[in-house]
């Protein structure tokens, strides 16, 4: 197994629908089967609920605990209810996460976030590139890469390969 033994932070970024999760879900594997830890924050726009109506863990939240802690042999879950509205911060939340086992965090959404992006775009959705307003964008991965015209490394989100060569490359040159 090869370790970075240094936690390095990614964010995939892009409109809604160019198919952030869709690329993470192969992503993702393909990094474990190569000795990888991975770890991902992903950002929802709107609520969200993990826990159900009816089950222990939704009816003890809803009943007013502030944090709700469910765990089994298999998984933990700590659901956390702000008393205030605020948008996450993506330093806050990575800091929940076991750094000590991690080798890389995937972090999805939090476009506006100062960290290392690939930004996935499909030019048939018709919104614009984020880059270049978003210095952080280190490459585009896109479904038609003969129509982006950049000097940033530009992936065919279609080849899993290639993204993953990219990704493991821009790993690589963090630890140097």
């Amino acid at each position: 197994l090869k370790k970075t033994h240094k936690m390095i932070v990614l964010g995939i970024s892009g409109w809604s629908g160019n198919g952030k999760t869709t690329l993470l879900v192969k992503l993702i594997p393909a990094l474990i089967d190569r000795g990888y830890s991975v770890s991902t924050v992903k950002h929802a726009h709107h609520k969200f609920d993990v826990d159900h109506p009816g089950k222990d863990s939704y009816e003890l939240r809803k009943a007013g605990a502030h944090q709700m802690l469910i765990a089994s042999d298999q998984r933990w879950a700590l659901m956390v209810d702000k008393v205030e509205p605020q948008e996450p911060q993506l330093c806050d939340l990575i800091s929940k996460l076991d750094l000590a086992q991690l080798d890389l965090v995937l972090v999805e959404g939090f476009k506006r976030e100062s960290i290392p992006k690939l930004e996935l775009h499909r030019p048939s959705l018709g919104k614009p590139l984020t880059y270049p307003e978003d210095e952080n964008i280190i490459a585009i991965a896109t479904d038609s890469p003969d129509h982006i015209i950049t000097d940033l490394p530009v992936l065919d989100m279609a080849d899993i390969e290639a993204v993953l060569a990219f990704v493991l490359n821009y790993m690589d040159w963090q630890c140097d």
